[in-house]
Order: structure tokens, then sequence, then C-alpha cells
């Protein structure tokens, strides 16, 4: 059973398919309506190449429809001194793209589409948990009704603060950055062309990411106090402070989607897995935004772990925990690579000497000289 169906425990349960097994999804929250067409999600996901192929395998992606994905062609990351950039391009690369930008609800809606569908599949949505109890042969959830669900395997998908992993007695360590990542989207008088941008300021990290038609999404991870002041500023002063941060690359804004904030923090947690126990997504690891890959390290965490039950060969058990050790042991590396990269790259440019600002600048700018370096970078990040 996967306990959190939102993006990563519901494409994990669909990926579980092949598996032969049976899967339950206990989701707190009801299955909502399809977004409006006119709408716009204020929170997006830019969702790598091999990502996209593993959600058109869960059958999911291509219930997106076509016209709300936008194609990230080219990236240009600029540092905190005139001339120092570092631009990324899918061509030098020979892919199509480095990314896909998706919206959230549209997104989870697709996968909830599939698991409505899925034969494999018991979805409990609106379900409160109440307790966890384990068994050397199976664990047992037992929801807030009194149902009670029992199986070999209890996953927890279920976000940065799972209540999986506390029953699981499983620590963690939260680093709160003391930022928030301020978010809202724009319609613009410059055509993006298919390019992400994203600037290292002296306050905070900028990043613009291309939507359909001439419209962005705007990631803005800054002080709380610098983020709530942005919050607080009414659309044509928040659209004038983007203007001026990002140098009007893409000409005049106007806010299309209110501005909303999440705070921001570096979470490493002891253990992936216990016997009958797996976290994933949120629930296994947290990191820095700027990279734009925590979405994806959790697509990565479902496809490694559907692949790890489905290949377990004449184990039957799907919770033994030699089985499950496979998991962790695959995903670690990975997980951290990107939470040292991500939290290196936010501690250097926060950094105020004069010396190493010289020399975060200059890395930028030796790194975009050698051309075989970032492609070698950016095929690690389409995987």
């Amino acid at each position: 059973m996967i306990v959190g169906g939102g993006l990563v425990g519901a494409s994990l349960a669909l990926a579980l398919a092949p598996a032969r097994m049976k899967v339950a999804v206990v989701e707190a929250h009801a299955a909502t309506s399809p977004p409006a067409d006119d709408a716009w999600d204020v929170r997006v996901y830019a969702i790598s190449p091999g990502n996209a192929a593993f959600l058109e395998r869960c059958g999911a992606w291509s219930r997106v429809a076509p016209e709300r994905i936008a194609r990230v062609e080219a990236m240009r990351v600029h540092g905190d001194a005139p001339g120092a950039r570092l631009e990324f391009s899918a061509y030098d690369a020979g892919l199509r793209e480095l990314a896909f930008i998706v919206e959230n609800g549209r997104l989870q809606h697709a996968l909830w589409e599939c698991l409505t569908r899925a034969p494999h599949l018991t979805l409990f949505a609106a379900a409160e948990c109440a307790r966890l109890a384990w068994e050397p042969d199976a664990v047992t959830l037992t929801l807030s009704d009194g149902a009670a669900i029992r199986s070999s395997l209890v996953v927890g998908a279920d976000g940065a603060e799972s209540w999986v992993r506390r029953e699981a007695g499983i620590t963690a360590k939260p680093v709160p950055y003391g930022e928030l990542g301020v978010v809202a989207n724009f319609s613009t008088t410059c055509r993006h062309q298919g390019i992400a941008y994203q600037w290292f300021r002296r306050d905070g990290v900028l990043a613009l990411l291309p939507l359909p038609g001439n419209r962005i999404s705007m990631v803005w991870s800054t002080s709380e106090e610098h983020g709530r002041h942005l919050l607080g500023l009414d659309h044509e002063a928040l659209a004038a402070s983007v203007e001026a941060a990002s140098g009007e690359t893409l000409g005049a804004l106007s806010v299309v989607t209110p501005p909303a904030a999440f705070p921001l923090k570096l979470q490493r947690v002891a253990q992936f897995v216990r016997p009958r126990l797996a976290l994933v997504g949120d629930a296994a690891h947290n990191v820095h935004p700027l990279a734009g890959q925590g979405v994806n390290l959790g697509f990565r965490d479902a496809r490694e772990l559907a692949n790890v039950l489905a290949d377990r060969g004449p184990q039957r058990d799907c919770g033994d925990y030699y089985l499950l050790r496979r998991y962790e042991r695959a995903r670690r590396e990975d997980v951290a690579a990107l939470q040292f990269t991500t939290d290196g790259l936010r501690r250097l440019f926060a950094e105020d000497r004069a010396w190493i600002g010289r020399a975060r600048n200059w890395g930028l700018n030796w790194m975009d000289a050698l051309p075989p370096l970032k492609n070698l970078l950016v095929r690690r990040a389409v995987s």
C-alpha cells in the first residue's frame, strides 16, 4: 500500500502494474475536478525527458493537453557580476529539449484519471490514517473510520512531513534555509523562445520558466523578509520588481496568477527503507529548488522502486528488507549528490566576501567555455 496519492505516489502505483501485485493507494484528499481551461496553476514543475517518458509509460503524460506543456530548449544562468553567464543548450547536447514545464494540477489530474481506471489498484480517497502496526509478515494500516488495510509493504509517499516516516520512527534532519520560494505566473511582451532563465542575485535566486504562449512562471527563492515583501505588493508593483530583477529580459510583465510562497529547507532522512517500509519523494529527501530537480528525484525514486519490485524474481515477499535495500542503495548516491550540489550553490552565492564573489562568477564563465562538461551535466539532468 502507498500512503500519499500525490505526483510521486500516484506514479509509483501505476508503475507497479507489471509487478504482479495488488496495490492500495491511501490519500488524505478527495479527488478534484479537472482544472478549468482558462486557469493557470501557480505551481509548475520542470519534468526531465526521462521522467516524461516514465509518466508516458504510466499512461498519464499523454492525458495532459499538449498545448499546456512548454519545452525548455535552452537555459541561461547569470551570476551576480556583469558578464558572468552559463548557457545550456538542448541542441548542443544532441537533445530535443532539456525539460518540459507542466502545471502541477493538470499532471496530478492526469495521474488520478489513470488511478481510477487501473485494474490492479484500490483507491482510498479522503482517507485519514490513524495508526500503523508492524508484524513479522505484514503491516496493517488502520484508518480513522476503523477500516484496516493489511499488506506486505507500506510506501510512504506522503510528503516532507511524512506521517508514515514518523510512525516508523525514522529520523529526519531538516535544515531550514530561512527562505521562501515565491511563485507567480506572468504574461510577457517578448517571446521566451523556449529559454529558461536564472539569476543568482544578492537577494536570492530568481528563475523564469517558459509556459505555453507568451507566459512565464517565476520562482524567486529569497529571504523570508523579502519574500513577504513580494507577497504584499500589488500586481503592478510585483511585475515591476520582477522586470527590474530580470533586466527586462522578457519585456513588460503582467500578473496572470497571483503570487504564493512556500518555505525552503534541506532535509536528510536517516533511512529510505526498513522491513516492510520504503520512503519515496519528499518523504525521503528535500532539496533547494534552484536546480528544479525536487520532483524529478521523486519520480526517479518511483522508477527505481517499481523496477526493484518488478524484478524481484523468486522472492515473492515485496516487503523483504534485503530486497528493499536494493532500492535504497540505488537511490542514495543520486539524492546525496543533488543535495550536496544545490546546498553548496546556495551557500556559495549567499557568501558576500569579495574574493568568493569573483571566484564563483569566474567559475560560471569557465564552465561555459567547456562544452563537453556542460553536455555531461545536461545528460545527467535529463535522465
